[in-house]
């Protein structure tokens, strides 16, 4: 067993900068910026830190067609659509309640993935559960005995579909690139690339032209780019291939408590008690939903299909 000590620092460093991603977009949309220009900054920064570790590796950009067309795909699914939405969303409801939101992830990967996926057609009684205990906790989130007819409510819904998109947008890759020869690096260039041209066509057509929202929220913007969306994922890789993918996995339990705590301390944002209860109830659906660990042998555990897209 690896020891906790090699482990730990890498995967607190993931969870938390994964868990401020949600305060980071707060102090951008609070400013004025539009949930389309967040996304693009976030994009074009993430992929200019991608394109510098690329070329400092010493790699080069693949010309597959089929790769740039599932690899523009899976930018629409992970990052280009969820990127606006989470943004959006922000808008109306706390970052508190946007990281909880985001913890729905893996509960949709599964859905998206047994409609998909042919091996993962029988999700069995284990994991059905924790899908019917997710919704129930993201029932609790919205809070539903309010009615569904607040701005707060259109909110979460908007974050809500941006998870959606997170889970099928795992499941496509899954299919059609997780067995790619290429490199992690390669193919998050790619990818997160892909979203800064899509969003580039986008933003400007539905926001205008961008406009300077101040000191503190574009030092925001480019901490999020640089470290959420193009720096993290050597964290990521470096996790799996110290600690294996299952604890990787963790880090979407430990992501909702960070960005709790950092909304509540630095944005002075209300927790009330359905969005902690909520929140309980979808890290536990998760728990429950998770694939059994499978038997590996030596480094089976970080061969070249457990490749994880930025996020």
């Amino acid at each position: 067993m690896v020891a906790v000590r090699r482990w730990l620092p890498g995967f607190a460093a993931l969870s938390a900068i994964w868990g401020a991603s949600f305060a980071l977009i707060k102090v951008a949309v609070d400013a004025g910026v539009p949930p389309v220009w967040v996304a693009l900054w976030r994009c074009l920064f993430g992929a200019l830190t991608l394109a510098a570790v690329l070329v400092l590796r010493g790699e080069r950009m693949p010309r597959d067609r089929a790769l740039w067309g599932h690899s523009a795909v899976v930018a629409v699914l992970l990052n280009t659509v969820p990127f606006i939405l989470f943004p959006y969303g922000e808008t109306r409801i706390s970052s508190v309640l946007a990281g909880v939101m985001n913890a729905t992830t893996p509960l949709f990967t599964l859905v998206f993935s047994v409609l998909t996926v042919p091996e993962e057609r029988r999700p069995g009684a284990r994991r059905l559960t924790g899908l019917a205990l997710g919704f129930l906790g993201v029932l609790t989130v919205l809070g539903v005995w309010r009615g569904i007819g607040s701005g707060e409510a259109a909110g979460g819904l908007a974050c809500l579909a941006a998870a959606c998109c997170y889970g099928a947008g795992f499941a496509y890759l899954r299919r059609f690139l997780s067995g790619r020869p290429e490199s992690v690096t390669t193919l998050s260039t790619l990818q997160i690339g892909c979203a800064t041209a899509e969003l580039a066509v986008i933003a400007p057509l539905a926001a205008g032209a961008p406009q300077w929202p101040g000191a503190g929220p574009a030092v925001a913007l480019v901490a999020f780019g640089v470290l959420g969306t193009g720096l993290a994922y050597l964290l990521n890789l470096g996790l799996v291939r110290t600690a294996g993918t299952t604890v990787t996995s963790a880090v979407t339990y430990v992501m909702p408590l960070w960005s709790t705590a950092i909304g509540a301390l630095f944005l002075a944002e209300p927790v009330g008690w359905n969005a902690l209860v909520g929140g309980a109830l979808v890290i536990a659906a998760v728990a429950l939903a998770r694939p059994r660990p499978r038997p590996v042998t030596g480094a089976a555990d970080q061969g070249p299909k457990q490749r994880q897209p930025v996020r």
